[in-house]
């Protein structure tokens, strides 16, 4: 699937000075002569700093790694994580397209995303909360269709949990992620066929969604004044 940058970019970026001293921080997580090896967590920082990942922050990266352009760009433009459009300031709506959820119903979603959001991919909504787009295979196959908003999956969806989703994602609310159906995890429908030992003592969530739950609010770019206090106490 080809991914283009934006049309529309800002003149600049910098990193925070709180984001700047957590960026100099990951770069001591690795040997000399690596400082690439952080490409990723450092456009991830930029893109929650400014929502999506524009071009001069790609180049911003690319100067504080001290790497080419080009290499930044590579993997900007390779992972859907991510986004090199302007996304809604509440969610944004990750459609996996791919053949299991194809043929499980994802052409649905696809559609009240449509007429939900927005008619066309990677454009906000008339109020600026939402913005959708399909992407490739996000690996819940056996949970299909799915789609991944902010920092969780959200797994078994059919058009009526889907648009309950979307409802209450617009009046304030996170609804719990991971399946839709109540299912635990990625077992069969009808229930574990072997291995049913670890039926009993399970906790209500799996660990994913558990800590989606504790974390209180996933699809929320991180807090760069939470997360600098952490960094303060190494």
């Amino acid at each position: 699937m080809l991914r283009r940058l934006n049309a529309v970019q800002p003149e600049a970026f910098v990193f925070s000075k709180k984001n700047e001293a957590w960026a100099k921080e990951q770069l001591k997580k690795f040997p000399e002569g690596r400082a690439a090896s952080a490409v990723i967590p450092l456009l991830w920082r930029a893109q929650e700093q400014e929502g999506w990942l524009s071009r001069p922050a790609i180049e911003y990266v690319a100067d504080f790694l001290e790497m080419d352009y080009i290499r930044v760009l590579e993997v900007a433009t390779f992972y859907f994580m991510f986004h090199l459009e302007p996304v809604g300031s509440v969610a944004h709506i990750q459609v996996c397209g791919t053949t299991s959820c194809m043929i499980c119903g994802s052409e649905d979603l696809t559609k009240i995303c449509q007429k939900m959001i927005s008619p066309d991919q990677n454009t906000l909504s008339k109020d600026g909360k939402f913005s959708w787009e399909e992407v490739e295979c996000l690996g819940s196959c056996s949970n299909a269709p799915m789609v991944q908003i902010g920092k969780d999956y959200y797994e078994d969806l059919n058009p009526k949990n889907f648009k309950n989703i979307l409802e209450l994602l617009a009046v304030g609310k996170v609804p719990n992620p991971g399946s839709q159906i109540g299912r635990y995890s990625s077992e069969p429908l009808k229930g574990l066929t072997s291995l049913t030992g670890y039926e009993s003592g399970k906790n209500q969530f799996n660990a994913s969604v558990q800590l989606a739950k504790n974390l209180g609010d996933t699809i929320k770019r991180i807090n760069p004044n939470k997360v600098s206090k952490k960094v303060s106490k190494k």
